[in-house]
């Protein structure tokens, strides 16, 4: 590409941020990144009332939590209002916008061009389209579009509509085949110079070569849609504001965006955008849409279906990292079996080519895996940064022994998913043993009683250890179960579970050596009183 790229994330800030949102601009980022591009962040807050200041900082601390840096200042699309109306009066100098509606304030609609001459995104087709109609509805043509009526297989009435230009020639028949009227570029004319609305009654069938609106998708490829399936729109409200459509387009224009990357629920927006682009006289950028995010029944990912917000995944303990690499393969992949990647390498690899055509799975478990990587390559002195906050939330950690959390992270470091899993480290300082365990799990673990028993043992002997370490821990657990005709290692998830108070976590004898041989002890001590009754209401 010899051009500078310029793209933009144009996102409506209302809320909270959704993965699929920031997905966007990601896949925006990446693309610039790599061809050494500009990325730019428009925010369309034209909506006053629910964009407001909390929503749009959350958006920029989102943004600056993923590293997504532009290379412009911020456009804020309010601040263009006065462009916006400016195009509209070019575009009823063209012909191409005119008022519509009842009362004295109406809406201003862009009237799709009848003239296709020079439009390269609009074909028209061969074949005579026949569209059946319901004869016992009239059809209405006037300067906002052509009105008529279908019949359904129940023989119903089905309301449908289109503008001018999709009907350009197309011609109403009666049973006979008679001609009740004919949509010819004099009839047009006059529609649009304000000649009264023609309203025809008795047709049954209306004749016309049908146009597509075509384009070729960067993701999905050729994509096409029929012209008489479109109508005039609104670009400004009834109250003056400008509709997203002209906006959006005018500040595209104005930004010199060359690449329009974004979710395919606009696909319907850009066969009008492109009418829009040519109006003011631009060339329309390359498009590409992006496959939407869907959960296990293929429905649009939400927040129903689980954590869907930016949000959610920082406060639940996901390094921005980890995020970033998902969301860039959620949709999209190098081709040569990597997952694991860093930004550099993404920056590297990116190609819209690649981009997948269908719609992308969110998988939580595949994400909390791939963080866990992360995690577990993590310096440590960043590592326990990013968990302190977790720490500092929980009531039984001790920020005055740093030594000893210092052991715990090295402990753990490989086996956390989340930085959230913190959570389960109370054992370490708690000296009160709370057991925690599926209710299936602790009947198995205890139910020959000699169990119970065998631990006391266990607790006695631990507790003459001269050594206190892993090794000589080990030793004394196999000894004690030798003894009573227990395999090595058979016994270790009851000794866990007592120690504890969990069915999971590190290995157990370092574990063991790291809690010390006083908060051992005491645990193993509670846990041997408290199972009889856990068991006992569990049965």
């Amino acid at each position: 590409m010899t051009e500078t790229i310029r793209v933009r994330f144009a996102p409506s800030p209302t809320g909270n941020v959704h993965i699929g949102n920031i997905r966007t601009a990601i896949f925006n980022w990446l693309f610039a990144r790599h061809h050494g591009g500009k990325f730019l962040l428009r925010i369309e807050d034209t909506d006053r009332e629910r964009s407001t200041r909390e929503a749009i900082d959350a958006l920029l601390e989102v943004m600056a939590w993923l590293g997504l840096d532009y290379d412009e200042a911020p456009l804020y699309q309010s601040s263009r209002q006065a462009a916006h109306l400016q195009a509209v009066d070019e575009l009823k100098s063209k012909g191409l916008a005119y008022e519509w509606g009842e009362g004295d304030q109406r809406p201003v609609f862009f009237r799709i061009p009848t003239d296709h001459a020079n439009l390269h995104f609009v074909r028209e087709s061969d074949e005579e389209c026949v569209l059946e109609l319901h004869p016992d509805e009239k059809v209405t043509i006037s300067a906002n579009g052509v009105s008529y009526f279908l019949k359904s297989k129940k023989g119903k009435p089905m309301p449908q509509g289109g503008c001018l230009a999709g009907f350009r020639g197309a011609r109403l028949l009666d049973h006979q085949g008679a001609l009740l009227f004919e949509l010819t570029d004099e009839a047009i004319q006059r529609l649009i110079g304000g000649e009264d609305a023609v309203e025809i009654t008795g047709g049954v069938r209306m004749c016309f070569h049908r146009r597509f609106v075509t384009f070729t998708d960067l993701v999905k490829g050729k994509l096409e849609k029929p012209l008489d399936s479109l109508k005039d729109f609104v670009i400004v409200r009834s109250d003056g504001s400008p509709v997203f459509h002209l906006a959006n387009v005018c500040d595209d224009c104005f930004q010199r965006i060359t690449h329009i990357i974004r979710g395919d629920d606009h696909v319907e927006n850009t066969y009008r955008h492109l009418f829009l682009f040519a109006a003011l006289g631009q060339t329309p950028p390359a498009y590409a849409h992006l496959p939407m995010i869907v959960n296990k029944q293929g429905k649009p990912y939400s927040k129903r279906d689980g954590d869907a917000y930016v949000g959610d995944f920082r406060a639940k303990g996901f390094l921005p990292e980890a995020l970033f690499n998902y969301l860039t393969l959620l949709g999209w992949s190098p081709g040569d079996g990597r997952e694991k990647m860093t930004r550099e390498e993404l920056v590297e690899a990116f190609d819209l080519g690649r981009v997948r055509c269908v719609a992308s799975q969110m998988d939580p478990v595949k994400l909390r895996d791939l963080n866990g990587q992360y995690l577990a390559q993590l310096p440590l002195d960043r590592l326990q940064k990013e968990i302190m906050p977790f720490l500092q939330a929980q009531p039984w950690f001790d920020e005055n022994r740093p030594d000893y959390l210092v052991a715990i992270v090295k402990l753990f470091q490989s086996r956390l998913k989340t930085l959230e899993d913190v959570r389960e480290w109370g054992y370490f300082y708690q000296r009160e043993l709370e057991i925690c365990v599926p209710p299936k799990v602790l009947r198995k673990q205890f139910k020959d009683e000699t169990v119970l028993k065998v631990l006391d043992e266990l607790r006695d002997a631990l507790s003459h250890l001269a050594e206190w370490s892993a090794a000589a821990i080990e030793s004394t657990i196999h000894t004690v179960t030798a003894r009573h005709g227990i395999g090595e290692g058979k016994l270790n998830l009851a000794i866990r579970i007592c120690v504890t108070g969990s069915n999971t976590g590190a290995g157990l004898y370092e574990t063991m050596e790291l809690m010390g041989r006083e908060l051992v002890d005491e645990h193993m001590k509670q846990g041997i009183c408290q199972i009889p009754a856990l068991l006992q209401s569990t049965t």
